[in-house]
């Protein structure tokens, strides 16, 4: 069984910083693609950013230069730090990953987080 753990959500004044963490644990063969997620009450949950095995990133618009995500493979974790938050970045961030758990696949199944409510105030 697998899990995803976030943790470092909190309440932050506008222009502050947080990192979040997310660790995957349980039978792990490998990771792929991991990213975070974001929804905001009433609406639609977003990608926030990606990074694949190799590191590539990807970011949504509103958040580049202001977001960083980063991984460490060793430890199946993947992190997102924040900076210069904004009133609009409040809403609950997910932790997503494509996770192997047969030995000498390629393929790998969707697992999500519980979630971390960050909240900017202004």
């Amino acid at each position: 069984q697998v899990q995803l753990v976030e943790s470092g959500g909190g309440l932050v004044q506008a222009g502050g910083s947080l990192r979040l963490s997310c660790a995957a644990s349980g039978s792990i063969f490998s990771i792929n693609a991991m990213g975070w997620y974001r929804q905001a009450p009433g609406k639609q949950r977003e990608v926030v950013a990606t990074i694949t095995s190799g590191g590539s990133t990807n970011y949504e618009d509103s958040v580049k230069g202001r977001f960083t995500i980063s991984r460490d493979n060793a430890k199946n974790t993947v992190y997102l730090q924040m900076n210069l938050l904004k009133p609009e970045d409040t809403a609950v961030y997910y932790c997503n990953a494509d996770i192997v758990t047969v030995v000498g696949s390629p393929w790998g199944m969707d697992y999500w987080g519980k979630g971390t409510l960050v909240t900017v105030s202004s």
